[in-house]
């Protein structure tokens, strides 16, 4: 079988096409807020490949959803949506309400392997989910790297910082480095302060994953960057 699966997120468009259990195109692009015309655009590619079904994680309203769906109609082929459940696949969710947990993080959990792990997703923002015996126990979401980065810049004068790599936890000894370390070193202290409460199998997944393994080799992070691709493969092929 040969499928599409998207992964649309608040600014970035991410497809994977499959054959089977290998990846044989994968592309990321903005969608500056219009998914659906970037789709539009690819649509001829898309027919192209003969594609047998489409899977989609989106975190967008149900009218961007459902523009998505009418431009993705024209390849004549089933479309699945996935949703967050109370329950699915032996997952339970630890929000009151379902519909409030974000798709993309449910995914995550539902491509885990472990019945007990912190999943860390190091995307635009940091998103840390923990799992005992299949359960969600809820979890926690703050900025990322460069939203805290952004954030210092703005509300300082005077400092100019350009992106720089987020490398050492060590004591910085101009303004950059003590920007870059300082942030560095409380999403990681936080991580650990976490593990160190409930510990329990890292998963780190999304485009900073490897970073911050680096500095968590203690707990010998498993870096899945795929993982909400798994989560979606999953949920597709259970329904």
């Amino acid at each position: 079988m040969r499928n599409l699966w998207l992964d649309v997120g608040n600014t970035r468009l991410k497809y994977w096409i499959t054959q089977d259990q290998q990846i044989v195109e994968h592309m990321a692009e903005l969608h500056l807020q219009s998914p659906a015309d970037l789709l539009l655009g690819l649509i001829h590619h898309l027919k192209a490949q003969e594609l047998d079904c489409i899977g989609i994680s989106s975190v967008l309203d149900p009218t961007n959803n459902k523009r998505m769906q009418n431009t993705l109609s024209l390849l004549g082929i089933p479309i699945t949506f996935a949703k967050v459940h109370q329950e699915f696949a032996g997952l339970r969710c630890g929000y009151q309400d379902p519909t409030q947990l974000g798709v993309d993080r449910w995914l995550q959990m539902l491509a885990v392997e472990h019945n007990t792990a912190c999943v860390v997703g190091c995307g635009t923002a940091l998103t840390i989910d923990l799992i005992e015996n299949r359960k969600h126990l809820g979890g926690y979401i703050l900025p990322n790297l460069y939203l805290q980065r952004d954030a210092l810049i703005q509300n300082t004068k005077g400092i100019q910082i350009p992106d720089a790599a987020f490398l050492e936890l060590t004591p910085g000894t101009n303004t950059l480095d003590c920007v870059h370390h300082g942030i560095l070193l409380g999403l990681v202290s936080v991580i650990e302060k976490i593990l160190q409460q409930t510990p329990q199998p890292l998963i780190l997944t999304g485009g900073d994953a490897p970073l911050f393994a680096q500095h968590l080799r203690d707990y010998q992070p498993i870096v899945e960057p795929d993982l909400l691709l798994k989560g979606l493969k999953r949920y597709t092929f259970t329904l």
